[in-house]
Order: C-alpha cells, then sequence, then structure tokens
C-alpha cells in the first residue's frame, strides 16, 4: 500500500482510536472534573460557614464581656440602694430594683452549711436553689466569697468580681442566661445580676451564621449544612439533672447550627470522627430520604476553642445528569471529527508526500558525503522550512569539514614545529626518533645527532633585548637549513638558543663534514639594524646504534659532547666518547664518587616552588636531585643520573630523595598552616618490583611522619609504554593509599584519550615547552588549552610548568589554570633557600 493511501488510512483509524479511548474515559474524567468542581463549591461555602462561625464565636466572647461588664456596674449600683444583709431585702425591692438596673433579674446567693444557695430573688425559681452540684461555678463562688481572684479558667474575672458564661439557666432550662457575681465582703450574700433570652441572644441572632447557611440551602444542589459538635455528635445526650430540672448545656449539643433532615447518624458520627482525627475533608454517597446524596464532612480547628465539623447535604444525581448529557454531546462530537478527517487526510497526504519524496532523495544525496548540494522547493510551510535547513546543513557541513581540516592541519603544524623558527619542536623530536631509529636498524644505517648551543648569543640577547635575540634566531634557523640536505636532515629547535639536527644515512665522516660545514655559516657576521654581531656555535655529536640505543641517552650524550666542547673553547664539534667526555677523570673514578656519595648521603634535594597563583599560596614543591662532589665538583643530573641507572645505583639513589625530601617537608609542615606536598619523580625502575615499590613508599612516609596525601608521585608518559597492565595495578595501588599520582611533562608522550581517561591519576602537568612558545601576543596557546580542557572534561587537577614570563602567568589564569612553577616564580633551591623563599612570599 503506497504512502498516499496509507496516510488517510492510518490517520482515520488514529483519530477512530482516540475517539473511542477518550469517549469511553470521558465518563471518568468529566466526573472528576464535577466533582473537582463540586469540591471547590463546597470549599467555599464551608470556608464562608466556618467563618461566620468563628466569627459567631469571636463576637459571642466579645459581648460576654461587654454584657459581664455591664452586670459588674449594675452589681455596683445594687449594693448601693441594698442593706448588707439579705434578711432586710424583699424579693419585690429585688423586682423593682431589676427594672431601674436594666437588668433582667437579681438573685442573692448566701453561704449555708454545706452549700450556696439563692436567698432572695426576683425569679420566683431561683429562691431557695442549691448550687453545690455545678461544677467550676461553685468552685467560683467559694473564691469569691473567700476574697480571692477566680481562676475556674472561664468567663470574666474582675475584682470581687466573677462574670460566668453564657449557658442554660438550671432553674429554669426554657432560658439562656448571662450571669454576673459581686462580693467584697461588706455583705452576707454574692450579688448576682444576669441577662435573660434575647438580651443575650440578639448578637448571635443577628450576625450568626444561620442566616448565611439558610442562603446557601437555596442554591442549586445544596440540600442542607449543619455545624456538628464533633464531641457529641452520634453519642449519647449528656442530659444535666439540676435542681429537678433535666436539660442539655448549649456546648453539649450534637448540633450547633443548620439542620439535619437527611438523617444517617451512625454513618455521619464515623466520618465525623475521621475527619477530625486526620484533619482531612471526608465524603460519602448513599440514599436518604429517596435521594442520591453526597455528603461532605469538612473539620474546622480554630485558634481558640473546641473543633467543629461542618456537614454538606448534596444532591448527587445532578451530576449525574450533567455527566451524561455531556457523553451524548461528546459521542456526536467525534462522529462530526471522524468525518472531517477522513476527507482532509486525503487531501493532507498529497500535498506531503510528493515534496517529501523529493526531499528524502536529495537528502540521501547530502548523506552519501556530496555536501553543498542544495534543494529547490518552493514552499512557505514546514516543509519549505525543512528545506532551508536541509541546505543550510549541508552548507554547514561542507564549511565544517573544509575548517575541522584546516583546523587539524594547523594545530598539527602547531604541535610539532616552534612558533618563532618554524623548525620542528622537541615533541616531534621525541615522537619521531623511536620510529627514526627502527628505519635505520632495517636498513642498517646510522642516525646522528648533532646538538648546538649558540656561543655568546646570551650577551647579545641581554644586551639588545629578546626582539632582536629573537630576530637574530630566525637568521641562525635559517643558516641551519640552508646549509644541511633537506630530505637526510631534520632539524628541531630544542629551545632557546639551542638546537637539535638527526642526519640520516650519514657515516661518521659525513657527519663530521656536516657540523664542519654548520660551524662555519654559524661564525660568519650578523647584521642587525646596522649592528654587526660575532657568534660562534658548539657543537656535540652521538651516533646511533654506536653509541647507545637508548633515544632519550643518545640526546643525553649529543648534549654531554656540546658540553664538553663549550668547556674547550667553543666554536667546535665534538663526538660522544667515554674519553672525550672525560678527559680529566675517567669512568670507574666517576661511579666510585657516586657510589660513595650515595652510601654517605651526600646526594643533596632541591625544592621548586609549585604556587596556586589565585590565591598566592605555596601548595607544594618538585623535589629534584643535586650532586656536588669534592673533586668532579657540580656534577649535572644529565651526567650521573644515566650512570646510576647503567649501574644500579638509580633504586638507592631514588630511596636517598625519598628521605630526605619526605623528612624536610615534614619539618616544614609542623609550623606551617597550609601543609606542603611533595613531589618525587618515579623511574620505570620504580615499577620492576610493585609490591617492593609500595612497601618502600609506605614505610618512608611512616618513618618521616608525612601523610601520604601529602605526597605525589611523577611519572612521565614514556613509562605507560612497557608493562603498562603491571604499572597501572601499581599506580591504582599507591592511589589507593592516598598518594596522588601525576603525568610529567605532558603532551609530549604518546597517551591516547582512550587509555588515559582509565589510568589512575590526579594531576596532569603540562610540558614546559607549550608554555614557553607562547609569545605576548598570545600565539600558539592551542595545545596548552587543549590540554587543559582535557583535563578539566577528565576530572583531573592541571598545573603548568616552565612559567617564565607575566604573560605565560596571565594567560593561564584566563584559562583557570592556577597550579604553576617555573622560574617567573623561583628556580630549584636548596632547603635553607625554600625556607627563605616561603618567608618572603608569604608575607609580601
Amino acid at each position: 500500500m503506497s504512502i498516499k493511501k496509507k496516510i488517510p488510512l492510518i490517520f482515520f483509524l488514529l483519530v477512530l482510536f482516540i475517539l473511542l479511548v477518550n469517549n469511553t474515559f470521558h465518563y471518568f474524567w468529566s466526573k472528576s472534573q464535577l466533582l473537582e468542581y463540586n469540591e471547590r463549591e463546597i470549599s467555599v461555602i464551608t470556608n464562608e460557614v466556618s467563618f461566620q462561625v468563628e466569627k459567631t464565636r469571636e463576637g459571642s466572647l466579645y459581648v460576654e464581656n461587654i454584657l459581664g461588664r455591664d452586670l459588674r456596674i449594675a452589681s455596683l449600683a445594687i449594693k448601693q440602694s441594698l442593706p448588707p444583709t439579705y434578711q432586710e431585702i424583699t424579693n419585690d425591692q429585688l423586682k423593682k430594683l431589676a427594672g431601674e438596673v436594666r437588668v433582667s433579674h437579681i438573685t442573692l446567693l448566701a453561704k449555708t452549711p454545706g452549700d450556696i444557695i439563692g436567698v432572695r430573688s426576683s425569679d420566683p425559681e431561683e429562691i431557695n436553689m442549691s448550687t453545690k452540684g455545678w461544677g467550676y461555678w461553685y468552685d467560683a463562688y467559694q473564691q469569691l466569697l473567700a476574697l480571692k481572684p477566680v481562676n475556674v479558667g472561664k468567663g470574666l474575672t474582675l475584682p470581687h468580681y466573677w462574670s460566668g458564661p453564657i449557658e442554660i439557666a438550671s432553674s429554669d432550662p426554657d432560658h439562656i442566661d448571662k450571669w454576673g457575681y459581686y462580693y467584697d465582703g461588706t455583705t452576707n450574700y454574692i450579688i448576682n445580676p444576669y441577662f435573660r433570652d434575647n438580651e443575650v441572644l440578639e448578637f448571635e441572632q443577628r450576625f450568626g451564621p444561620g442566616k448565611i447557611i439558610e442562603g446557601y440551602t437555596k442554591e442549586r444542589g445544596i440540600l442542607e449544612i449543619s455545624v456538628f459538635n464533633p464531641k457529641n455528635f452520634g453519642k449519647k445526650s449528656e442530659v444535666v439533672h439540676l435542681n429537678g430540672n433535666s436539660y442539655i448545656r448549649i456546648s453539649a449539643r450534637p448540633i450547633w447550627y443548620g439542620t439535619y433532615k437527611y438523617r444517617n447518624i451512625e454513618t455521619d458520627a464515623a466520618y465525623i470522627k475521621k475527619a477530625v482525627n486526620t484533619k482531612k475533608v471526608q465524603s460519602y454517597n448513599d440514599t436518604l430520604n429517596k435521594k442520591s446524596v453526597l455528603k461532605t464532612f469538612v473539620p474546622v480547628f480554630p485558634k481558640s476553642g473546641q473543633p467543629f465539623v461542618i456537614g454538606l447535604a448534596y444532591n448527587y444525581g445532578i451530576i449525574q445528569d450533567e455527566l451524561r448529557h455531556e457523553l451524548f454531546m461528546h459521542i456526536l462530537l467525534s462522529l462530526a471529527i471522524m468525518l472531517i478527517v477522513l476527507i482532509v487526510s486525503f487531501i493532507f497526504s498529497r500535498s506531503i508526500t510528493e515534496p517529501i519524496g523529493y526531499i528524502v532523495e536529495q537528502v540521501n544525496e547530502i548523506a552519501q558525503g556530496n555536501f553543498g548540494k542544495h534543494l529547490d522547493l518552493n514552499r512557505k510551510d514546514e516543509l519549505g522550512l525543512l528545506t532551508e535547513n536541509v541546505n543550510a546543513m549541508s552548507t554547514d557541513l561542507h564549511r565544517y569539514v573544509e575548517d575541522l581540516q584546516q583546523s587539524k592541519a594547523l594545530i598539527e603544524y602547531q604541535a610539532n614545529h616552534d612558533p618563532l623558527t618554524g623548525l620542528l619542536n622537541r615533541r616531534f623530536l621525541q615522537e619521531k626518533l623511536s620510529s627514526i631509529m627502527i628505519q635505520a636498524d632495517e636498513n642498517k644505517e646510522t642516525v646522528s645527532v648533532l646538538f648546538i648551543d649558540m656561543d655568546r648569543f646570551k650577551q647579545v640577547n641581554d644586551s639588545y633585548g629578546h626582539n632582536k635575540g629573537d630576530e637574530l634566531l630566525n637568521i641562525i634557523a635559517a643558516r641551519v637549513k640552508n646549509c644541511l640536505d633537506s630530505e637526510k636532515s631534520m632539524i628541531i629547535r630544542q629551545g632557546g638558543d639551542e638546537f637539535i639536527i638527526l642526519l640520516l644515512s650519514h657515516d661518521k665522516e659525513e657527519t663530521k663534514a656536516a657540523a664542519e660545514r654548520l660551524i662555519e655559516t654559524l661564525k660568519k657576521p650578523y647584521m642587525l639594524d646596522g649592528n654587526e654581531f660575532y657568534l660562534g656555535s658548539s657543537i656535540g655529536i652521538s651516533l646511533y646504534p654506536e653509541h647507545t640505543n637508548n633515544m632519550d641517552t643518545l640526546i643525553s650524550y649529543a648534549d654531554m659532547a656540546m658540553y664538553n666542547a663549550k668547556k674547550n673553547g667553543g666554536n667546535k664539534a665534538i663526538f660522544y666518547s667515554e674519553k672525550s667526555m672525560h678527559s680529566d677523570i675517567d669512568r670507574p673514578r666517576l661511579e666510585a664518587h657516586l657510589r660513595r656519595a650515595i652510601e654517605n648521603k651526600k646526594i643533596d634535594v632541591f625544592y621548586q616552588p609549585k604556587i596556586k597563583v589565585d590565591t598566592g599560596v605555596v601548595f607544594g614543591a618538585e623535589a629534584l636531585v643535586r650532586w656536588t662532589d669534592e673533586e668532579f665538583g657540580n656534577v649535572s643530573p644529565v651526567i650521573f643520573i644515566p650512570i646510576a641507572e647503567e649501574t644500579g645505583f638509580i633504586q638507592p639513589l631514588w630511596e636517598l630523595v625519598m628521605e630526605k625530601s619526605c623528612e624536610q617537608v615534614s619539618k616544614w609542615n609542623q609550623t606551617r598552616s597550609h601543609p606542603l606536598s611533595v613531589s618525587v619523580n618515579f623511574s620505570a625502575r620504580q615499577f620492576q618490583e610493585p609490591d617492593l615499590m609500595l612497601e618502600t613508599v609506605k614505610k618512608i612516609l611512616a618513618e618521616k611522619n608525612l601523610p601520604m596525601h601529602h605526597f605525589e608521585i611523577e611519572i612521565t608518559e614514556s613509562i605507560l609504554l612497557n608493562n603498562s597492565a603491571k604499572i597501572v595495578q601499581s599506580l591504582q595501588a599507591l592511589q589507593n593509599q592516598g598518594i596522588s599520582i601525576s603525568i610529567d611533562d605532558f603532551g609530549t608522550g604518546y597517551s591516547s584519550l582512550s587509555y588515559l581517561k582509565d589510568l589512575p591519576i590526579n594531576t596532569l602537568k603540562i610540558d614546559q615547552s607549550f608554555i614557553q612558545n607562547i609569545n605576548e601576543g598570545l600565539e600558539n596557546t592551542e595545545i596548552p588549552e587543549a590540554i587543559i580542557n582535557l583535563a578539566r572534561g577528565l576530572h583531573l587537577d592541571v598545573i603548568a610548568e616552565g612559567v617564565e614570563k607575566e604573560h605565560q602567568k596571565e594567560f593561564l589564569l584566563t584559562k583557570n589554570c592556577v597550579l604553576m612553577q617555573g622560574y617567573l616564580f623561583s628556580k630549584p633551591l636548596s632547603s635553607a633557600e625554600f625556607e627563605k623563599f616561603l618567608f618572603d612570599f608569604e608575607n609580601k
């Protein structure tokens, strides 16, 4: 079946299903809506009724207090008009006096053995009336007679006076009274004036909830409203029997306001109790008085006074009639909708399927990589917009692919080239040297490494400034390139005025000839702004595989040979050899001195500060090994560390550095508010026996009282290339102990993202070559920024090493890289110098 036919059919069936489901469940939904409306209506009614009840209560208390004060005034007037003993007073006298002071009646109460009774009264029912069974009323009389303030907790208490609450008269239950009682000790009776009936109830009749309840019951659906007393409703009536009369107190009446025609006492009592206990509205349906009735009970808890429940009986038959009518109307509407949908779907299917087919055909072209292809569909609706978006996407993809290729090429170039001279950089050398050696092995060829350092360049740079120095370096680079065969050579700027040259397929004589050409070329005069300069160059040469099979050692040997050339006057090239490197000493003597230095702990540890720049806090130091021999003087780590590795001294040397640095930092931390952490470089040798290494680290830290979280190990990416699974397990064991792990010189090795994210590491250290390549124009920032973003994405800390210029620091701060070390802050320092640095830095 074609889409053109499927669309009308699908639309018809879908709408039919929706309408059937809608009409099936509409009855229940409408019922819910009507009940919600009913609940809102009930809520409005009950809120108004409860408000009126509470206001009536508050108003009644207010009126009671007013009436109580009026009765006290009447009591004082009565006292002035009567003799001090009741034996001298007649009932007629009290009747006349009641009219004068405008009260309903006056009764005099006197104490008798075991009781307080009415001895005189304008109301015959009050004469000889006992009050002993009146509860707190009787207690109030006794307190008045004892000339004490009444404290029964009800009514109004004033000096020598108490006014009881409005209540049914026990002497005559047909009346409701408000009494006052006065006794100041000057009479042998209590003066008891009181108001009766209309004078008491007029406020409630005028302002009580009765009228509003009556008004709501006239509305459609409201059958009756009742205000229940939950304490007494559904229970046996609390009938009081006093003075020969029986009655129910006002407060004990089960229904306070409204009517109760739709009676269902047991069920209503249960729902009223539940409403009060749960403090939630309760309701139920039932047939009462031949009507379907929805009864709702709303609990009300006023701030003062007893809680009550408002009951509302609603004609539920009205809701059912509305539901049936609405359902019938929806069925008719659904039939009309079905007919319209069927017609519209046929029209719609034709208008949409044809352009969709065209768009799909063209999108397939784009999906196959034919970016830049544009669709031509003249429509103003969503399909026209879709066409425009597809065209825009195609254009953007085309541009994106082009930009991506350009950006990739630019980043690869910047990653592997020196930004000043355009020569290859140290990172490229480290990545390519291994493959060059492998190729040389396959072809049985020699690889020559020439390490060049310019003589007297520093004086020119310091005298004429870095800008002139940079111009001079560009001239030097150009001379080197012009002097060599580009197909058989590789020129690398190591940094500063140092260059490394790889000569491929050159034997020793060809290498020597090339070095001599370089020396002759580089010593020719240089012209800058009319000034003539003369420089020289010192070149050290090492050969692969003649001198070593290790690529790092190969460069170190060329470096050592270069220093030997400088020491011999410069402007010459020297091949590495044991004899040429140590013309005044021999290798065995150097090894012997190194062994004794390690045994006697004559190896020094220097410390380069690590700074948290945003807060100005020195948070740690990197421990660096140094050796000064009595005979050989300052021996470079470039010389003695390879010897230690070859002779097996590297393990005790590493342990000595660990012990000294941990002991020193532990001492410093005893007096610091911000403890320092110390980082120590680990070589591949330490990971050959991981269990022994872990135990040694734990032992040294425990002996030197340095917490594990104040210790960090630094490894290079190259360590991970060999036996990586075993090394990762060792790193994980260290990290589990709380030790931090940092990858040093990051960006110069071989870590892939997929591998890096699984390593148990805490920090990436950006290699100093990337930092030093950042010039004052903030060029060559892509790689440092990428490493910072990478660290953020992997939730790692990141620290930049080799920070030497202020603009480098400011750039790092803009990228929120706040951890730094480098000569801008301090060179590596002895322990005494480091202490002075800490004091000066933190107190400046």
